[in-house]
Order: C-alpha cells, then sequence, then structure tokens
C-alpha cells in the first residue's frame, strides 16, 4: 500500500466504468446491488453506534447512487458524497430528490477535495472503495486529511486471503451471481494488518477492526469476529 502523496487522480478508469455502465440498477434492491442493499443498514448502525451522525458533516466516499449516504442524511447528517463515476452520481441526486434528502453530491476524487477542504468533516466513510482504486494507500491519507482533529473514520474493505478470494470472489460473483464478474481483483484485496498499517502512517489512531458476514441465502448479515472476509476498520483522527 505504497503510494505517492498529493495524487489528485487515483482513479482506475475500468473500475468507474464498471460502476458507470451498472449506474441505473444502483436502487433495485433484487438486482446487482442486492448485497449492498443487504449490508447497509447494518453497516449503519454499525457506524451510528460509534459516532453522533445528526448534525455531524459526514462525507462518503465512493458513494456511488447514494445508498449510503441516503441512509445517513436520514440520521440527520449533513452528507457529502463524492465518486468519480459520474453516472452513478447522476442516479444518487435523482434518487436524493425523489426521497426529499439534500445531499452534496460531487464528481471528485478524495485526494482533489482534501487538497481544497482539508479538515472538513466531523466523519468519513470508505466503505468497499479501497480495492477498486490503483493507490489505496493514497486514499487513506486523503481520507485522514479530509477529517477534522477528533473527528471519526470508517473503512470497509476485502480481507487478501484463500478464503476471501473463494468466497467473495468465486463464490459471490461466479457461483452466486451476487456480483457482477470481475467486480473485485484479489490483488487489489488488502490484508487487515496492511490497512491498520497504512492507517497509522497518515496519523490515524486504529480503533477497531471487526469482520463482516454475510448469508446469501437468508440475506442476514452479522458484523463482529475475526476480520477473514470482509472487514471494518474504525478509526479516530487525533485532536
Amino acid at each position: 500500500m505504497t503510494g505517492t502523496a498529493g495524487e489528485s487522480r487515483n482513479v482506475d478508469p475500468l473500475e468507474s466504468g464498471k460502476f458507470d455502465a451498472l449506474a441505473a440498477r444502483w436502487w433495485d434492491p433484487e438486482g446487482d446491488f442486492q448485497t449492498l442493499h443487504d449490508i447497509n443498514p447494518p453497516r449503519v448502525e454499525f457506524l451510528a453506534e460509534r459516532v453522533k451522525l445528526e448534525g455531524r458533516r459526514v462525507l462518503d466516499v465512493g458513494c456511488g447512487g447514494g445508498v449510503l449516504s441516503e441512509a445517513l442524511a436520514a440520521l440527520g447528517a449533513s452528507v457529502t458524497g463524492i465518486d468519480a463515476a459520474e453516472r452513478a452520481l447522476e442516479v444518487a441526486r435523482l434518487h436524493g430528490l425523489e426521497s426529499g434528502l439534500d445531499i452534496d453530491y460531487r464528481h471528485v476524487t478524495a485526494e482533489s477535495l482534501a487538497a481544497d477542504e482539508p479538515a472538513a468533516f466531523d466523519v468519513v466513510c470508505c466503505l468497499e472503495v479501497l480495492e477498486h482504486v490503483p493507490d489505496p494507500a493514497s486514499t487513506v491519507r486523503a481520507c485522514a486529511g479530509l477529517c477534522r482533529p477528533g473527528g471519526t473514520l470508517l473503512l470497509s474493505t476485502i480481507n487478501r486471503s484463500p478464503l476471501a478470494w473463494a468466497t467473495a470472489i468465486v463464490g459471490a460473483e461466479y457461483v452466486l451471481g451476487l456480483l457482477p464478474r470481475g467486480t473485485h481483483r484479489y490483488d487489489r484485496l488488502i490484508r487487515p494488518a496492511e490497512l491498520a498499517a497504512t492507517c497509522r502512517q497518515a496519523g490515524l489512531e486504529v480503533r477497531e477492526i471487526t469482520g463482516l458476514s454475510y448469508n446469501p441465502v437468508s440475506r442476514s448479515v452479522r458484523i463482529g469476529g475475526a476480520p477473514r472476509i470482509n472487514y471494518f476498520l474504525h478509526a479516530k483522527r487525533p485532536e
């Protein structure tokens, strides 16, 4: 997870293109983003248990069609959502109008926003994003820079392990069809120790690393336990 500081275009056009191509399906809970809709309520609850959201300025990095952004705004947060996939942002804006939620969606990278608005947010969320960017360390640094001193960061990604490969890639994409094939690349998955080290190098205090388990049959979610496949990292920026 090495990278060059100050990188403003930490974007893989192939990755953003994948999500642009799926833009119209973001809000179909039975479609390509079924898993996202299933895990979203538990992950919002996980964050809400650790930080007050009402009245806080919250950044959703890699917001896509706005599924997480809308849930956070519904809890009273002042939400900014950013993404490199422009068509997904169009869907997010339209759905926000339908939902009656005031969310500031922007077509910008975390690095560019960090240069323009350092320490501007009380809470920074970067969920299921790091495994899709060429330089995840650059994104982590940007997230750290966007968070105010004393603020909270929540990151989530997928462990780089044989179990994760068998489950999150082969099982989810090729056997069960829960995600479009090619959604994830094994070489871009990140071990928890690697992510924790990158966070500390960015000046963050790592508070918690915990796993997320998803049962595709019952569509149930459990947060807790070892970070064997999907996992959260909860961090703070020191005062």
